[in-house]
């Protein structure tokens, strides 16, 4: 497969565009929201849907938004490309303020922007090549420059032998490449993704998030995408953003946020990945030991941010005793290693809290969970 061309990553403001001048912290940043708001009419008048919204997102990066339903994700990431005008605030991209761009600028940013959709929003009666050649036809692209470049697309998303298939004869990872790759014909800076593998199955996930990461390194696309899901999250971004009611209530590296959540939103949203006591365990545990013998159960996290791997050996020497590992495992996110784990401990010379006291010196956060027998 052949390597396609460097895309340009920049966007060219038009020359009557407003500039502005940001902090040096803030020139490399790509997408840029100050005080950003979005307000909806409704029967019972003005519903906000975000609200001072403040974000950096710099160029080449994988940038998550996560939240759940009616958070504001959808409505954040749409004024982007003004399918969403915002309601104060302001939206800069390469440090151009495109809240007055009229139509045809709106036309030449849509252009550079590639979007693709939790549904693929495919034409049924068309191809997979007519698909992805259609927006290259709508722009007036000459034929004899439309095809290599649907060819090189095709290629970049595995599809080069289905280019004849109707949408109905594909699968819906299949089809999420067709999106992919339709929005890509124009050599976007930006890519952006709505709920892009909510409708794929685990396995079709995990694939088309290793060709959207491929994507962000052969390329240099700055992606963009907001998901319900925070093993999306984990698995492509570098750093993410919570929302919740519109508003930031949190935002970090991934690893930051995975390993030492602060607020109530980000740890709903992580339950699923993390493993609750098992049922068998609960029931045991106790406040107090009930009698001789009875094992004090442990809850340890490792949050990443010594840039160490968890030290079990000398986790287990500090503890002494018998120490049996209940549950729990350590994972890699960006190269720091997250853990959890549930210990008993037995036949310690130490008591309950120098046991916690020795575990908090090896562990970012520890506390004792009650005894079983």
């Amino acid at each position: 497969m052949t390597a396609p061309a460097q895309r340009r990553l920049t966007l060219d403001p038009p020359d009557d565009a407003p500039t502005t001048q940001l902090h040096p912290d803030l020139n490399r940043a790509h997408v840029r929201f100050i005080n950003l708001g979005k307000s909806y009419d409704s029967q019972h008048g003005q519903v906000a849907a975000l609200h001072n919204i403040d974000l950096a997102i710099q160029r080449g990066e994988v940038f998550g938004i996560i939240g759940r339903s009616g958070a504001g994700k959808s409505s954040l990431i749409r004024t982007i490309n003004r399918l969403e005008r915002p309601s104060s605030g302001r939206v800069l991209i390469d440090q151009v303020d495109i809240g007055e761009y009229d139509e045809d600028h709106l036309v030449q940013l849509r252009r550079r922007i590639g979007m693709i959709f939790q549904h693929f929003n495919l034409m049924s009666a068309k191809t997979v090549w007519q698909n992805v050649e259609l927006p290259l036809k709508v722009a007036g692209v000459p034929k004899e420059q439309r095809q290599p470049k649907v060819t090189e697309l095709l290629e970049l998303v595995g599809l080069q032998d289905k280019h004849k298939a109707y949408p109905a004869q594909l699968s819906g990872g299949q089809k999420q490449r067709v999106g992919i790759a339709r929005a890509l014909v124009h050599d976007p800076a930006i890519l952006l993704c709505d709920e892009a593998t909510s409708a794929l199955d685990p396995e079709t996930t995990h694939s088309i998030l290793g060709l959207l990461r491929e994507i962000n390194q052969r390329l240099g696309l700055t992606i963009i995408l907001i998901t319900h899901e925070m093993a999306v999250i984990r698995d492509i971004c570098d750093r993410v953003v919570v929302l919740e009611q519109g508003e930031v209530v949190e935002q970090g590296p991934v690893w930051q946020v995975f390993g030492n959540p602060r607020h109530e939103v980000s740890k709903t949203l992580l339950a699923p990945l993390q493993h609750a006591l098992p049922a068998d365990v609960q029931a045991r545990l106790k406040p107090q030991p009930q009698q001789a013998g009875a094992a004090l159960v442990l809850d340890l996290h490792f949050t990443g941010i010594s840039g160490e791997e968890p030290d079990l050996a000398a986790l287990f020497n500090a503890l002494g005793g018998r120490v049996s590992l209940l549950q729990g495992g350590v994972e890699r996110i960006q190269g720091r290693a997250l853990g959890h784990l549930v210990l008993s401990v037995t036949n310690s010379p130490h008591g309950r809290e120098e046991l916690l006291k020795r575990a908090r010196s090896l562990a970012q956060r520890a506390e004792v969970l009650g005894y079983v027998v």
